[in-house]
């Protein structure tokens, strides 16, 4: 779970790794600090690098601890070479994070929140679980008496600049979504390395 203020550990990772950090303020503020720093940076070990890619990973998903171990576990019950997409699924098949894929929240901690308070349904019904784990053919929606609550009123705004991934089917008349696909990695992940978590877990 997130500990302490989110630019500092930001820029401890060295990634973006939430949406308030994902700016342009962020990346300025990078760069000073960057510039400000004396000596040179001392070279991660493999087990640091490692370590810190697991730690993004978590951080981006707002994971705790034992909830990402296990989905890691569960990817390496699996073939070897199937490991890394298997721990991406999983992550991006969790129901909050889907919400905010979506726009209906602007960050996975609000999706996470929406979840809980009971705003979003799979399948006509409540959901509260923000882990609980999609499956191709879901429908997300807005509970019937959400759909007017402030939370959404800035919701056909957000949806503008959002970007919706390829494994959601989104229909903004009805504000539901199914999930028509598995997600994919397309084009490779910028912010943390999913190969270097499966070597962390498997030493």
């Amino acid at each position: 779970m997130i500990t302490g203020p989110k630019y500092k550990i930001a820029r401890k990772l060295g990634a973006p790794v939430f949406e308030k950090t994902q700016t342009q303020k962020y990346a300025q503020h990078l760069e000073r600090k960057s510039r400000s720093k004396k000596g040179f940076a001392k070279p991660k070990s493999e087990y640091a690098f490692q370590h810190n890619e697991k730690q993004k990973a978590k951080m981006v998903y707002g994971v705790s601890e034992k909830q990402f171990a296990n989905y890691v576990k569960q990817a390496l019950e699996k073939k070897a070479s199937r490991a890394v997409s298997a721990i991406y699924e999983s992550l991006e098949l969790r129901l909050d994070n889907a919400v905010a894929r979506l726009g209906l929240a602007p960050t996975r901690l609000a999706a996470r929140q929406m979840v809980s308070h009971g705003h979003i349904t799979v399948n006509g019904r409540k959901v509260t679980v923000p882990s609980y784990k999609l499956s191709i053919g879901d429908v997300i929606g807005i509970r019937k008496g959400s759909m007017d609550k402030a939370l959404f009123a800035s919701f056909e705004e957000r949806f503008k600049t959002i970007t919706v991934p390829a494994w959601l089917a989104f229909d903004f008349s009805a504000k539901t979504a199914t999930v028509q696909g598995m997600p994919k990695m397309e084009g490779g992940n910028t912010l943390f390395d999913l190969g270097a978590v499966v070597e962390f877990y498997s030493r």
